[in-house]
């Protein structure tokens, strides 16, 4: 399945029926008089988010969506039907914004959330409505008012526990694969990631929902790279696990570099709850990889982790530490 976390949609809610112009006409009855019905109302739009959706895929072949119109009413003052109300499923952590991309209706934050994005037209009044002491045969009647209709954004950004961010090949895609039991594309070269991948790690009963974001590279925040593009998706994560490849000249540098991005972007981002782990000790002598931590710490001033996510015990051992970030 492809992603996709952004597109342009037009809906428009059903119009309302039309009421009745009708008169009674039976046999042997002497006065007949207005017997119209008033016409149904025209069916809504609404979205609901459901959690097991991670993208906007299916709105990328269909971008318009009507819902069905009110019936007209008609004799014997029956009411014309209402039009079935229109729902779209959309993923939680899905934004809602009119034409202009800038204005926000509406943010999915939790699973089965409602939203009605058009109202459907109001029915019309059949004749009986304007029956009076003065006016017994009224031929006035009115028509349904139309449904909603504009064109509106989707917006989605990724609700994780925890993000996954690093350099590219710092083996984000690796971790969130040996952590849960999704399968990441994995290669060695820069980019494999081209979209935001989810999976849910399980320990002690309880889960981890983590999220893999595309390499960030010096000059993401202007568009360099993969860009723009998916920083916004780690403004949702609670906390953010750094992967560091261990195996690099100057880790420090590595580590700067992608914080650097963050606070470019938003400086919200670099307030978040950060988990740092080295990645691939299992490349490098035990004697460097103590030599490297303690160079690290000592000019950042962090705890670390280290891992290798070949090995099972490390990987046990960071999701004994992930699930204390997890409320």
């Amino acid at each position: 399945m492809k992603f996709l976390d952004q597109v342009k949609i037009f809906i428009k809610a059903g119009d309302g029926g039309s009421g009745s112009p009708s008169f009674r006409r039976e046999k042997f009855i002497e006065f007949g008089g207005p017997d119209g019905g008033d016409g149904g109302k025209g069916g809504s739009v609404n979205l609901i988010s459901e959690r097991n959706l991670n993208t906007l895929i299916d709105f990328r072949y269909q971008q318009h969506f009507k819902a069905e119109k009110g019936k007209d009413g008609s004799g014997k003052n029956k009411t014309g039907k209402g039009g079935e109300t229109l729902y779209l499923k959309v993923p939680i952590g899905t934004q809602v914004f009119e034409e202009d991309n800038k204005t926000l209706i509406y943010d999915f934050k939790k699973e089965n959330e409602e939203f009605v994005v058009a109202v459907g037209g109001r029915g019309g009044f059949g004749n009986t409505r304007f029956k009076s002491s003065t006016n017994r045969a009224p031929k006035k009647f009115t028509k349904g008012s139309k449904g909603e209709e504009f064109w509106i954004w989707l917006q989605l950004k990724t609700i994780a526990d925890i993000g996954i961010i690093g350099l590219p090949n710092a083996g984000k895609s690796s971790l969130l694969a040996s952590l849960t039991s999704a399968n990441p594309k994995i290669a060695n070269y820069k980019f494999t990631t081209l979209n935001p991948n989810l999976g849910v790690a399980m320990y002690d009963d309880k889960e981890i929902t983590l999220a893999d974001i595309p390499g960030l590279i010096e000059g993401a925040h202007e568009g360099t790279g993969l860009g723009i593009k998916f920083l916004k998706h780690i403004e949702r994560c609670k906390t953010l696990l750094h992967l560091i490849d261990i195996t690099e000249n100057d880790l420090i540098n590595s580590y700067n570099q992608v914080r650097n991005e963050l606070k470019k972007y938003s400086k919200d981002l670099i307030k978040k709850e950060e988990i740092i782990v080295f990645n691939k000790i299992d490349l490098i002598k035990k004697e460097e990889i103590a030599e490297k931590i303690n160079k690290f710490k000592n000019q950042i001033k962090k705890n670390v982790l280290k891992i290798s996510t070949l090995e099972k015990k490390t990987i046990s051992d960071i999701k004994s530490k992930l699930i204390n970030y997890v409320s």
